[in-house]
């Protein structure tokens, strides 16, 4: 047994340290070892850090291991994200997995359905899904990076729309034991989540065919630096798909927030369309175009029960609410596809 489970084991118990092997071994699967070339293990000890720095693991480790284990069950994403099985299921484990899913709040993105429950997350990803994946192409056959992947919920939604592998890396671990509170339910799919951010991979990582980043670009104080790290992620002829917070106009315009956007700390800069198509031709993307603009409405980011928290609505003014609380442009948001 490697050092790294050991310690996986000893503080947090053999659950977390077999499904982490497990998207080692889905990894091993569809890349070469030349590919891999020791990645694995250059990344365990920024896995036992997140792990251990954050206070609830143990907490979240526990509902994980409470879910009840459901015969004949699979994951359905082509419509929504539903969690079923062939089988019927018992009230009591109903129950179980309800109140294990409470306790992992708050669920940002969704709607899921775990054998009926309906997880009302707080946005309707399923909205932006349908307006990028009408124009989006195909994915048969591709093996897809998640820059920023929350709980996973779109990477369900490419899988669906044919992916050989999605791989998904965020550095939450709640949003990790969102994203396996699901898995358990549809073994031996290739989609796997990982909690590390960007910084943890190496700089040289050209082992996809898509790299999709939403919601991530207006979060980086180095926004070229983002661009770079996703080109570098991303076979030759590969496909990125980044999707931000911009300023609604033709002109080449920035905003850089003083303090908070929309309530949120860490929006350091909007850019309008030509701005950001700009930034990507300048680190070698070509064939650039915004699929999609929408502004985001209160229909897609609200608050429910779900997540016990205030939403869009509130961070809008409420004498106008085409402006923030804080008096900027309210929330629009655009899709952009290049190939490298």
């Amino acid at each position: 047994m490697s050092n790294f489970k050991q310690q996986l084991e000893a503080v947090w118990g053999s659950s977390l340290a077999t499904y982490l092997f497990s998207v080692r071994d889905l990894l091993e699967k569809h890349f070469s070892s030349t590919e891999l070339n020791g990645w694995w293990e250059r990344i365990e000890p920024d896995l036992l850090n997140t792990f251990r720095k954050n206070g609830k693991t143990n907490f979240w480790e526990t509902q994980i291991s409470q879910l009840p284990s459901i015969r004949n069950s699979s994951v359905d994403g082509e419509r929504v994200v539903e969690v079923k099985s062939s089988d019927v299921v018992s009230q009591l484990d109903i129950d179980d997995i309800q109140i294990a899913l409470q306790n992992l709040k708050p669920w940002r993105k969704g709607p899921f359905n775990y054998f009926g429950i309906h997880v009302d997350s707080e946005w309707r990803s399923d909205m932006k899904w349908a307006r990028i994946s009408s124009v989006l192409g195909s994915l048969q056959n591709k093996k897809i990076l998640d820059v920023g992947c929350g709980n996973g919920y779109y990477m369900w939604r490419m899988f669906e729309k044919g992916a050989s592998l999605v791989l998904g890396i965020d550095p939450s671990v709640l949003c990790l034991a969102q994203f396996r509170s699901l898995s358990k339910y549809a073994p031996n799919m290739p989609v796997g989540m990982i909690p590390v951010g960007t910084e943890t991979l190496s700089e040289e990582m050209p082992w996809f065919d898509v790299v999709f980043s939403m919601g991530v670009f207006y979060h980086r104080r180095d926004p070229i630096s983002h661009l770079i790290e996703l080109r570098n992620m991303l076979k030759p002829g590969g496909r990125v798909v980044l999707e931000t917070l911009i300023i609604d106009s033709h002109e080449k315009e920035r905003l850089i927030p003083e303090s908070r956007y929309a309530q949120m700390r860490n929006v350091w800069e909007l850019s309008s369309p030509p701005v950001i198509e700009e930034m990507l031709q300048s680190v070698g993307f070509q064939d650039v175009s915004c699929i999609d603009i929408s502004k985001t409405t209160i229909e897609e980011q609200r608050t429910t029960h779900w997540i016990d928290s205030f939403s869009l609505k509130n961070f809008l003014d409420p004498m106008d609410s085409s402006r923030t609380v804080e008096g900027y442009p309210a929330p629009v948001r655009a899709c952009f596809i290049a190939v490298l």
